[in-house]
């Protein structure tokens, strides 16, 4: 019996010891692939992986400003792409392709005349407190767009004419006044659009004008109301352009109040564009305005326009206020005009 469990023994221990030596290779085996010098990071996570899974690099923060635990946002990268090239490709080929269509314009066409010559004879065309809003929002809409041209051309065009020092001056000068004047700006274009919807509504008047081409092309006069279809144009131009400005720019403005980074990134490129394209327009409404055409100048600087003006670009209008006051009105005896 003794002898039978010294068997045993010596049985269990041989079958221990293989078993030791089963589990201890492939440990061993393993220690030896591995490097002398391990690399602790070399599992870790990437910031690729983390910016396709999440979308942004995001912690948690025990401040109360929840917004400083986002670390990355690859948006912005696009944003700056789209400032920094894209916008400046839109804005440039909008404003310079203007004036270079404007310049080739008068020097083919000229100053659109007068065809019957001033009659001596003047009509009320706009009351004062009409051209004070104007001359407002106008003076406002230089200035902003400037400013606003600063920030997107700025650097790479005037920084090297002027110096370092100049342009941090200018530059913050012009961020007070773009800011600023943002507020009667606004305030000018609400005023435009209610006093003068009533006469911008289009009509089937205004389709005749665009397809006689409006008296800028050719010698054709073709009748209109007090706004023709060009102006009427421009007056959407400044309601709707002028809108989208002052929601936008209010948005970056006062920055997390009504929307997040995604949103002020979406307002800045709604802003840029619309801003570098209004700018566009509105060179061709100051064209226009001045020596593009005879005497439209006067409407707005005078308040009045020559009787045969009035008759060559808006007859119906002025049809409508003879009827209205009696034909044997002179400057001196101006002519009413309702504030629309």
């Amino acid at each position: 019996m003794g002898k039978l469990l010294a068997q045993l023994r010596i049985a269990l221990g041989a079958l221990a010891l293989m078993l030791v030596f089963a589990i201890s290779s492939p440990v061993s085996a393993q220690l030896q692939q591995q490097p002398s010098n391990p690399n602790p990071t070399a599992a870790s996570v990437k910031e690729e992986q983390l910016l396709r899974e999440l979308q942004r690099v995001q912690g948690r923060v025990s401040i109360p400003d929840s917004k400083s635990g986002v670390l990355e946002q690859p948006q912005g990268r696009d944003w700056r792409h789209f400032h920094e090239v894209t916008l400046r490709w839109i804005a440039g080929i909008a404003i310079v392709g203007m004036l270079v269509l404007l310049v080739v314009f008068y020097l083919a066409r000229g100053m659109v005349r007068l065809e019957s010559g001033r009659s001596g004879r003047r009509i009320v065309r706009f009351t004062a407190f009409e051209r004070l809003v104007h001359w407002m929002t106008a003076t406002c809409f230089l200035v902003l767009a400037f400013s606003g041209l600063n920030i997107t051309f700025g650097k790479v065009i005037l920084l090297p004419l002027v110096g370092p020092s100049a342009f941090t001056t200018w530059s913050e000068l012009a961020k007070y006044a773009h800011n600023y004047l943002s507020f009667p700006f606004t305030i000018g274009v609400a005023m435009i659009f209610l006093m003068w919807v009533a006469g911008n509504i289009p009509n089937a008047v205004d389709a005749e004008w665009i397809k006689r081409g409006g008296g800028i092309v050719g010698h054709d006069h073709p009748p209109a109301y007090r706004f023709n279809a060009g102006q009427k144009m421009i007056y959407w131009i400044v309601v709707l352009g002028g809108t989208a400005s002052a929601i936008t720019g209010y948005l970056l403005m006062f920055p997390f109040y009504a929307t997040g980074i995604e949103g002020m990134q979406t307002a800045q490129v709604i802003h840029g564009v619309v801003g570098g394209l209004f700018f566009a327009a509105m060179l061709g409404h100051i064209y226009i305005g001045t020596i593009g055409m005879e005497g439209a100048f006067e409407a707005m600087g005078e308040g009045t326009v020559d009787l045969n003006f009035a008759k060559e670009h808006h007859r119906l209008w002025l049809e409508d206020e003879m009827a209205r006051v009696g034909p044997n009105q002179s400057q001196t005896q101006p002519v009413a005009s309702p504030a629309e």
